[in-house]
Order: C-alpha cells, then structure tokens, then sequence
C-alpha cells in the first residue's frame, strides 16, 4: 500500500483520480472548499460546476451510465442535499453507480441543528446503497476507496459520504489500496445444466433482458445466446438498446402504455428467461404479466434481486457476461418455435411500423426524422413524460450503448443527463428528448452546457401542460381538469438568452430543416416543437379518452 502526508480533502481528489473518473460534477459550497482548492491542482480531472444540484447529479448520472465508470457529484450539507436527493434516487432504481460527496457542518456543531444541518447518512441511506460520515481523517482512503467499490460491485448503486467542514484541512499519513477490479461471479456447471434442462422441454421461451445485460457489457453475448437457442428476447422498461431492435427475435419493450400485442408474447410464453433485470413495476404492468403457470429462470448480479417480486425455478446469482458464456457452450436443443418466433416479431413490426402520413401527430414525424438524420450510434436520452411514448415505440435501437432513459420515471433527467453523457463519449451524436414540464425543472443548465462548450441537440415537445398526468386525470376524472395546464413559455427564447442556438418548430418540415442546421452546430441547441394537447398519447387522444 502507498502511504502519503495529505490534508483530506486532496486525498479525496486523489482516490477520484485513482479511479480513473475524469470529470466531477458540482454545486460549489463553502462547506467543502477545501475539496475545491484541491481539484483546482489537478489537471487531470475537469470540474463541471452546474446551476443546481438536480441537474449536477442528473449529469453524473447520465456520464456513469455511458462511461461505465461511477459519477461522482459533490454539493453542501442539507440543501444541497435536498436538491441532489432525486439523482440519488434515479441511480438507485436505475443501478447506476454515483459516488455522492456532500459537505457537512462542522463536527463540534452536528447536534446543535447548525446552519443547513441535516444527519446526512441518515437522512439518505434509504435511497443508497451506503451512507457514512467521514470523521477521522486518516481513514479517509480507507472509506472513500470502500465507496467506489460499493458503488461498482454486484448490483451498481449510489454511496453516500457526509464530510465535516473540520474535517477536510486536516493532515494524516494517507494508506491508499489498489483499486480492484469489479468481481465477476459466474455460476456453477450444476445451475448452468439446470437452466439447459428446463429448457428441454419448453414450447414458447421468451427472454426479458434489462439493466444488468449492459453493466456487464454482454449485450453481444446475449445476441449470440438468443440466435443459438432461438429465443425471443424483450427490453425491459427503458432498456431498449440492450438488444438490437432490427434483429428477428426483437419482440419489443416491456415499457409504460406497452402495446397488447406486445403484452399477449409475454402472457403467451410458458418460460421467462429473466437476465440482469429487476422485473419492475413498469415492466412486469404492475406485477401482473409473470404468472404462476410460467417457468422463471431469473439471472441478477445481486442475490437480494432473485425472488423479490417473483419466486424463480432457477435463482442464478451471476455476473450476465459469465453466465451467458457458459450458456453459450452448451449445446443447445433443437427449438420447436421458430413459427411462434416468426409470428411475435410480425406482432412487434406490425405496432413499431415507422412509415408516416399527414394523419400522424409531429410526434411520430419527429421520430421518423431522427431515425433518417441521426446515425446508428447516436445516443438518445430521454426525460419523463407521454412524449417519449413515440420514442419508445417506434425509434429502432440498432446498436448497444445508444439510450440512456430514468428508469425512476425522473423529470428534468433528458437535458442534464445528455451533457454527462456527452462529455462521457465526446466523440457521439447526443440528442436530449423532453417535454416542456420536465425541461424547465433543469433548463438552466444549459447554460452549463454553454460555459464549457457541450455540444448537444435538445428536442423540447412543447403542450403547455403536464401531459401524463392530464392523461390519467381524464381517464379517472374526465373533463375536470386541475393543476395541469401550464402557462406559455417560448423555450427558444429561454435558450437564446442563455447563448443558445434555438429553433421553434411546428410541422415536420420545418422541424427536419432545424435538425439538419443543428447537427452541422458546435455547440448547443435547443428544437422546441409546438405539439397539439389534444394528441394526448401514441394512442389516445383527450377526446377518445373521455368518450371512453
């Protein structure tokens, strides 16, 4: 182990360089200055201070799902706190591992309720998947170093770490350990022969493959598993890149307002292959579609996943990559139901078709524009709201790495999350989806994404309303409207006066004119699109669902 004299503070910033992390998101406080001080002698490490905490946590986040490396974010004491709980949050339900460092009022003041205190471990521990306070200084290695393995290992999630103002300028001889490797369990030939043997004697297998398939980058071991068992395989919710959609056992997403016929190849197969997913709420449609005449073959990184919401015939507790390995060298049997195959990705085509006519809302032109412009190894990020229901179902995700979605259901994550991803990947396309409701809760930075020159397409699909909740309000209580309508913003505007090049765009030509001028853009841009209320969701309109 090496052993150096450093104040706390710079041996924080040197296990974020030991971990190879390149960029550091922050609200600035005066409770962590020291920190600051600290990353301002490092050149190795750029700090990206933002507008506000939300956005700053919403920009680690995205940068760790496409870096495959843990965000990191810091912000000060109880507000700060407060304000980057929801990116906490987003990265626990979407296994993204963050590493949260969050400055704490002086230690001879907690218990005083000192100025912004909050029992910060405490206070976000439900919501991590560790939370400490770092009081002696010499451990500050020890725990920090603990973090990111935390953070990285089985299950990926965010940690916590509360750091008392006296504590960061203090000098300790430091002990810092390697940086180990992420483990990579594999399961055993007898779990392996198990799943061969259920497989044996199944009719209509079908796989729903989440999360977990792109942390242990086995998105080519999955396609290579599905074509030598002839397996259908399932997105689950917001996981739609994790097999190629143009490949002829892509059924579709598991996702919110998910097709019937989407939902009839689930209730249809006799077998569920389960891997790297949670099989959440959204993407079992409120737990209800796994039923008890199914097998369930469930593979996770994390034993507390297998059994949660349904008990499986098989429990692997596995990193994917491994298992679909050794999956991959068994021989496999002879499918059976190729013709049930062919007939589930007919469904699927059949609802996903992205041929357009004047009768379609912007929306799908939107959509069909962005497919024909944008190259196959875009990134897309995408906000919550009924607008990402045409992204859902008819954008091709042709190529691995491609989306990044919350799957917490997050608003204000699409633009935010676009930037960490962005600087992340500098080399790809990043185009941001929101709609007017959730873009304003993190438009100002965009101003960050000025100041440090990143360059990304934001599509904001702007209804003067908070369109998801307006639906369910008139599918349970038509026509009483209340809460929802929002007041006219001109987000072109908005950006403009922030220095961004902005478009407002209401027709597909003129939207397919502001996304050709946009891409040959170095900087940041901002498509409003003024859409209709009325075109309420992919299915409905507000008129359809009130008769209904």
């Amino acid at each position: 182990m090496e052993r150096q004299k450093l104040t706390t503070a710079r041996a924080i910033v040197e296990c974020i360089k030991r971990e190879r992390v390149r960029h550091v998101f922050c609200v600035p406080g005066e409770s962590y200055l020291p920190v600051l001080d600290a990353f301002y002698d490092e050149s190795s490490i750029e700090l990206i201070s933002a507008r506000h905490e939300s956005g700053a946590g919403f920009m680690a986040e995205g940068y760790a799902k496409a870096s495959f490396t843990p965000g990191v974010v810091f912000a000060t004491r109880g507000v700060g706190a407060s304000n980057l709980a929801i990116a906490i949050h987003t990265a626990y339900q979407d296994s993204t591992p963050m590493v949260v460092f969050l400055g704490q009022v002086s230690s001879k003041f907690r218990g005083r309720e000192g100025f912004q205190e909050v029992d910060l471990d405490q206070y976000l521990q439900p919501i991590s998947k560790w939370a400490v306070e770092l009081r002696d200084p010499e451990r500050t290695p020890e725990l920090v170093q603990r973090a990111f393995r935390i953070a990285k290992s089985g299950r990926p999630g965010p940690v916590v770490i509360s750091l008392p103002e006296d504590v960061l300028p203090e000098e300790a001889v430091m002990q810092f350990a390697p940086v180990t490797p992420v483990p990579r369990p594999a399961p055993s030939n007898k779990e392996i022969n198990r799943v061969k043997e259920l497989l044996l004697y199944v009719k209509k297998p079908l796989i729903i493959a989440g999360g977990g398939v792109k942390s242990a980058h086995a998105e080519d071991v999955l396609v290579s598993f599905a074509e030598k068992w002839g397996i259908p395989v399932m997105a689950a919710f917001r996981r739609q890149d994790v097999f190629p959609n143009d490949h002829p056992l892509y059924v579709g997403h598991l996702g919110l307002g998910t097709p019937k016929e989407i939902l009839q190849t689930v209730r249809e197969a006799d077998t569920i292959l389960a891997i790297g997913t949670r099989l959440s709420e959204v993407t079992t449609q409120d737990y209800s579609i796994i039923t008890a005449d199914k097998k369930l073959i469930h593979m996770d990184i994390s034993y507390e996943t297998i059994g949660k919401v349904f008990a499986p015939d098989v429990g692997i507790v596995a990193d994917i990559r491994e298992a679909l390995a050794l999956l991959n060298r068994n021989t496999s049997p002879k499918s059976g139901w190729q013709k049930w195959v062919e007939d589930k990705r007919k469904a699927f085509e059949l609802v996903s078709d992205l041929k357009v006519s004047d009768n379609d809302s912007i929306h799908k032109h939107v959509i069909s524009i962005l497919e024909e412009k944008l190259s196959n190894d875009s990134l897309l990020t995408n906000d919550a709201g009924n607008f990402a229901g045409w992204l859902h179902r008819y954008y091709p995700f042709r190529k691995k790495h491609t989306y990044i979605g919350p799957t917490s259901g997050a608003m204000g994550y699409g633009m935010p999350a676009a930037l960490g991803a962005k600087l992340a990947l500098p080399k790809k396309q990043v185009v941001s989806l929101s709609g007017d409701g959730g873009f304003i809760m993190t438009a100002q930075d965009l101003e960050t994404a000025v100041r440090y020159n990143i360059p990304v397409i934001c599509l904001v699909f702007n209804n003067s309303m908070y369109g998801t909740i307006r639906m369910h309000q008139e599918i349970h209580f038509p026509k009483k409207v209340i809460g929802t309508d929002l007041g006219s913003v001109s987000f072109k505007d908005l950006a403009g006066s922030m220095g961004v090049d902005a478009f407002q765009v209401a027709t597909s030509d003129a939207f397919k004119k502001a996304l050709d001028d946009a891409l040959k853009r170095k900087g940041p841009v901002v498509i409003e699109i003024l859409t209709d209320k009325e075109q309420i969701s992919v299915s409905s309109t507000i008129s359809q669902i009130r008769k209904r």
